[in-house]
């Protein structure tokens, strides 16, 4: 190993954060301000989509204290556009649809659209000429409604972002016009956000366990389309958005393996998951509620999860504030949380006045990018990996389009939470219900929604995530350690920069924190306790794990590190000939990751994660960062402990 003193030539870097500028720690996590931009560019207009959840109150009253919380944090965000996913109100009462109206009034007067959709309380509690008298003034003109179902499924187009929103129930009814609408926008937009009040995979409730899995016999509209449905959503990179839980979740839902467009190849272009994003927008409410079946692991992986009910043990509430952030192919995403105990109006708006949000979920990704889904490291010794039961983050080369190949190349998911799901039952209606016995229920609880467990096919939550009990199918109590959506995502080469940029995510959103299904911290310091029983693929408890010392146990991500991992570009030979540096985006611009005087030339080994070579005292502060050209190409390297933005840059 030697330190490399001239970086001419071809190069390739793997990068080490311990550098303090790479995440500017003092700087105000309220502060959205996009990254400074060079003299005499002129960066596309960004669109800012805000998600207000669930807004009922304690009987005929809207939550407006949290409602007013909410869009006043998004409009200090920057939002453009406000989706309202749905149960606006709780009785449905011209008093409710009068108090809701009088709040986002305000917001919309300031400059916010806002996009109200139905709920199950609107559908159940208010007539639809009472719907749309109330939101009619909400929704543009230019929508585009769906025939027979106006005001209710509409779609419009902001900047290179389509937006549909779907009343509650609506997505099998819908899926033949939203194809039609997809089709008429694909060619001018990179984004679609379909939102609805409810979701395919729910925490509590969900389309597929209500509509097929405990399906009435001969309603096929939802599993005839299923699989299409998926597909569709995945072919299209969708952000499905929804409320209706009461808590927050984001994860990622597989569709088949048909489902993708592109194959690996230099040509045809980055490989991307079969999978499709759902956030759960969290809560804005009066009330909450627990995390009931657990993971759908047949066909959801859960990203993250919060959960705050103020019942058995949980002690406030969530209000919940998340933004979606398009910019050309670039999306950023943040949701933030402040916890409150208001349980009704009359309580007033001092808790809710000056809420304290914290960060506490992110992700950062483009369109065009390569994807894998890291489980924790608690999978027992001896289960069989079966393709991804990876602890690992290291991921498949993902090739730039400018021809640099990135990938991470080493670093083990050592810091991640870990949730509760409770006992819940199924039933059979025989004549009624699709399934006809209860041996007959459990194989549509397989075939849809948890994985059957075998030693080829294990489920890391339990080795009987169904079982008959009585008269009823149980679906038993267990933990579920979540999961990390690793993105490696590519953007065009930026002022400032010599190459291509790299944006890696998904790394640094979870602390080490255990929670109860209802909410309630079982986290102790510096590890998460054993989990329930008979919740691994061996029949016992997910073991205690210690967590890494960096995990800081805490949801905001505003001073969050990950475990560290190494990464590598290597450069094309149509750079080779530039004095280049391995650079990153920080604050005020690009920056080198380290002086020349302190990169280490020679390969990356996964030994520098725990014990870095040795370099001058001076270097000690800086990032470690490595130049490999003994292949025969330049092989940047670095190590690193938090998401970040990186590319080639000139040396100076």
């Amino acid at each position: 190993m030697r330190l490399k003193q001239s970086l001419s030539g071809a190069v390739f870097a793997l990068l080490s954060m311990t550098l303090a500028g790479c995440n500017d720690d003092k700087k105000n996590p309220d502060d959205t301000t996009p990254p400074t931009e060079e003299p005499g560019t002129t960066p596309p207009k960004a669109l800012r989509i805000g998600l207000l959840p669930d807004t009922q109150g304690d009987g005929s009253e809207v939550a407006i204290h949290a409602m007013e919380a909410v869009l006043k944090k998004q409009q200090a965000m920057g939002a453009n556009v406000v989706i309202a996913v749905g149960d606006l109100t709780n009785d449905g009462t011209a008093k409710e649809f009068a108090e809701w109206t009088s709040v986002a009034s305000k917001y919309r007067e300031a400059g916010i659209e806002i996009l109200p959709l139905m709920g199950n309380h609107e559908d159940s509690f208010a007539h639809t000429t009472r719907w749309i008298d109330a939101m009619r003034p909400f929704i543009p003109e230019d929508a585009e409604h769906m025939p027979y179902a106006e005001f209710l499924n509409y779609a419009v187009v902001r900047e290179n972002v389509l937006i549909i929103n779907l009343r509650y129930w609506g997505l099998a009814g819908a899926f033949p016009w939203i194809k039609q609408v997809v089709a008429r926008h694909r060619g001018a937009v990179d984004h679609i956000v379909i939102a609805s009040h409810d979701g395919l995979i729910g925490a509590k409730y969900g389309q597929v366990r209500e509509q097929i899995v405990e399906g009435t016999k001969g309603e096929n509209s939802l599993i005839s389309q299923y699989d299409e449905i998926r597909k569709f959503f995945v072919d299209n990179d969708v952000i499905w958005v929804q409320g209706h839980e009461h808590q927050y979740q984001r994860s990622v839902v597989r569709a088949p393996f048909t489902a993708i467009n592109k194959s690996w190849t230099p040509d045809a272009g980055n490989y991307r998951l079969p999978v499709f994003t759902q956030i759960m927008s969290g809560n804005a409410s009066y009330k909450g509620y627990e995390f009931r079946y657990g993971e759908a692991e047949l066909v959801q992986r859960v990203v993250q999860h919060k959960v705050n009910s103020m019942e058995s043990g949980s002690p406030a509430l969530d209000v919940n504030a998340a933004m979606l952030r398009f910019d050309g192919p670039r999306i950023d995403y943040e949701a933030w949380y402040a916890e409150h105990t208001v349980a009704r109006n009359s309580d007033g708006a001092k808790e809710l006045a000056s809420p304290s949000w914290k960060l506490f979920d992110k992700f950062s990704r483009s369109t065009d990018r390569c994807e894998k889904v890291v489980y924790p490291n608690s999978i027992p010794a001896g289960t069989r990996p079966v393709l991804d039961l990876d602890p690992s983050y290291r991921t498949s080369e993902c090739r730039g389009p400018d021809g640099v190949i990135a990938r991470i190349e080493a670093g083990t998911n050592n810091t991640f939470n870990r949730i509760d799901s409770r006992t819940r039952s199924m039933s059979v209606n025989p004549g009624w219900s699709r399934a006809e016995t209860l041996q007959d229920l459990m194989r549509l609880g397989y075939q849809y929604l948890f994985q059957f467990h075998e030693a080829w096919t294990p489920n890391v939550n339990g080795n009987q995530r169904l079982r008959i009990s009585g008269e009823s199918v149980s679906i038993p109590e267990t933990t579920v350690d979540l999961k990390k959506h690793v993105t490696l995502s590519w953007l065009e080469k930026q002022a400032g920069t010599a190459s291509s940029v790299l944006m890696i995510s998904g790394l640094q959103n979870q602390n080490g924190i255990y929670l109860s299904t209802w909410g309630a911290n079982k986290t102790a310091p510096g590890k998460l306790p054993a989990g329930l029983a008979a919740s691994q693929p061996d029949g016992s408890a997910k073991a205690e794990h210690t967590l890494p010392a960096h995990a800081t146990q805490q949801w905001d991500l505003a001073n969050a590190r990950t475990d560290r991992y190494g990464f590598s570009l290597r450069v094309p030979a149509t750079l080779g000939t530039a004095k280049l540096t391995l650079g990153h985006r920080a604050a005020d611009g690009w920056k080198a990751l380290s002086s020349a005087a302190c990169v280490v030339e020679g390969p990356f080994a996964e030994s520098y994660l725990a014990t870095p070579p040795e370099r001058p005292a001076a270097c000690a502060d800086q990032a470690l960062v490595g130049f490999d050209d003994t292949a025969g190409a330049g092989h940047w390297w670095a190590v690193a402990d938090r998401d970040l933005e990186v590319a080639l840059i000139p040396q100076i």
